[in-house]
């Protein structure tokens, strides 16, 4: 997260959220939660330690007790630097001193606590043994909806890179794709989220004709050919928080058969979209969507689910998928992005992000939706 990110909250918000966070894994039955370093850590404190190394950095959450941040001595200058450094105890160690040691006293002997998912084993083994009444489960698994709902000012910072998404497409379909590489266009893509202001890009998909088929597909050499269909698909972090969006477009004039496949992913993401709205369930927009698609006959051609939600990483629960029965709630934020895709021969994707409002959705990503044709 840049410095920039971290100045928009203060110590009372990481004060507040960690508050939060602890009462939260309380009301799990958990006996406290364990944050490595990584993104939870971030959301929580606003400190990234300087190099993820072996050395433990632990933040340590019980309900009603004051949060400690175990970190290197070494490192605990810029500890101490965090925006959340203030709603803190720093309990630093030396190196040939007991890391583990110092993070059992604050543990409760036979409690179970939520830990990072990126905990390094070393690390978790080690207060294994350290605590050997105690066991533990993975944060995502225990509180999935930690970071869902975002607040205001997170919510202004998700609208700007959405905006930053937008600004990077408009530029990117005026650019030259027939005879170029994928690999190419994708630098562009790169550049240009830079340019508007992303500290990180996760992605830059390019597909074009058969590699469209591929969601996943990284750009490769493959040269873009007058006739081709091209997925785009691009984000990463703008202040800390996450851009994810996806237009196809098309190099000339497309068939017939290719711009019906498009309406339909268009329809589908509108319909998906529309499901959107406090209360309703997170496979209602999966439902949504698919049924579209699949009442068009394609329905074996969508292959995955309909969105993820996205925050300070751009994939994060919830997920918009069949059997994901937990409701919509105002402040969520998530992808809405159904496909098409035919093997061998092209596929069509159309994502934007959405925030749930009182009253329905909103879009983050307002670039058009219709088939755009690109040279």
């Amino acid at each position: 997260m840049t410095g920039s990110t971290a100045a928009s909250f203060t110590a009372d918000d990481y004060r507040a959220r960690m508050e939060r966070a602890a009462r939260t894994a309380a009301e799990a039955g958990l006996a406290g939660l364990l944050v490595a370093p990584g993104p939870d850590l971030v959301w929580l404190t606003g400190y990234t330690p300087p190099a993820v190394t072996e050395r433990l950095t632990l933040l340590v959450l019980t309900a009603g007790q004051h949060p400690v941040l175990v970190v290197p001595a070494l490192e605990a200058p810029d500890a101490q630097k965090a925006a959340g450094a203030p709603a803190l105890t720093l309990r630093d160690w030396t190196d040939g001193k007991d890391p583990y040691a110092a993070t059992a006293a604050l543990l409760d002997a036979s409690g179970r606590f939520g830990i990072s998912d990126n905990a390094w084993a070393l690390h978790l083994l080690a207060l294994q043994q350290a605590v050997p009444g105690s066991s533990y489960t993975s944060l995502t698994e225990a509180l999935p909806m930690l970071r869902a709902v975002k607040d205001a000012a997170e919510l202004e910072l998700m609208t700007a890179a959405g905006a930053a998404a937008d600004a990077t497409f408009e530029e990117i379909r005026n650019v030259p794709f027939a005879g170029r590489r994928e690999s190419e266009v994708a630098a562009d893509l790169d550049r240009l989220l830079r340019r508007y202001g992303h500290e990180q890009v996760d992605f830059t998909i390019v597909a074009s004709g058969p590699n469209g088929a591929n969601p996943h597909h990284e750009a490769g050499d493959r040269v873009i050919e007058h006739g081709d269909m091209v997925v785009l698909d691009f984000g990463g972090l703008k202040d800390g928080y996450g851009s994810d969006t996806s237009r196809t477009v098309h190099v000339g004039a497309p068939t017939d058969e290719e711009r019906r496949v498009h309406d339909i992913v268009r329809e589908a993401q509108d319909a998906g979209f529309q499901a959107v709205r406090p209360g309703a369930a997170c496979q209602d927009v999966d439902r949504a969507a698919r049924a579209v698609i699949a009442g068009a006959g394609y329905g074996e051609y969508f292959i995955h689910r309909t969105g993820h939600g996205i925050g300070v990483t751009t994939h994060e629960p919830p997920y918009m998928i069949e059997g994901e029965e937990r409701p919509l709630v105002p402040g969520m934020c998530f992808s809405v992005e159904p496909g098409i895709y035919l093997p061998g021969r092209f596929g069509v994707r159309i994502e934007d992000i959405v925030t749930v409002t009182e009253d329905g959705g909103r879009r983050l990503n307002t670039t058009s939706r219709e088939l755009v044709i690109v040279e």
